[in-house]
């Protein structure tokens, strides 16, 4: 990965930064890729039906409002997503399967796990702007997670570029 969030925050002050209130449940720590967004409600089907799309290396955000009553992803959409070339999947909600997503070596971040799965009737919305504490999430940005946090810039880092 191109650096750590707290060194890439300062050479870049005017990213976008989320705090690590996620628990990392994948096989991977710390993972960056270009921002997918999805805003759904207890209801998983878009979550499956975008990640079974090519990632090219690609992070989903998904913004489950924050509800714990029911995972968003569990062990098959994590396999899934690390077949299809996903670099990770951040999920403003829950998930599932624990034990299953440790083995996955993908970066997989959400607030907590629960058993039960979600709705399956396809509501929500793809690749729209997501507000996330106080974040501006934007499809197509670029986001770093690690251990300190998520920073979101507008393109990847590049090695002597300062931002401010």
């Amino acid at each position: 990965m191109e650096g750590r969030t707290t060194d890439l925050s300062d050479l870049w002050p005017e990213g976008e930064t989320l705090p690590m209130v996620f628990r990392s449940f994948g096989g991977t720590a710390r993972f960056a890729g270009r921002v997918r967004t999805l805003r759904v409600f207890e209801d998983n089907a878009l979550v499956r039906r975008v990640l079974e799309e090519e990632g090219h290396g690609q992070v989903l955000v998904v913004d489950g409002g924050g509800s714990l009553r029911t995972a968003l992803l569990g062990g098959n959409l994590a396999r899934l997503a690390w077949e299809r070339g996903w670099a990770g999947v951040v999920v403003h909600g829950a998930v599932r399967d624990v034990l299953e997503l440790k083995e996955v070596p993908i970066g997989l971040l959400a607030l907590a796990a629960t058993p039960r799965r979600s709705a399956k009737a396809g509501r929500g919305e793809v690749d729209v702007p997501l507000s996330l504490f106080g974040a501006q999430v934007l499809p197509g940005h670029y986001l770093i997670a690690d251990e300190d946090g998520l920073l979101l810039l507008p393109a990847p880092p590049s090695g002597g570029q300062s931002g401010g």
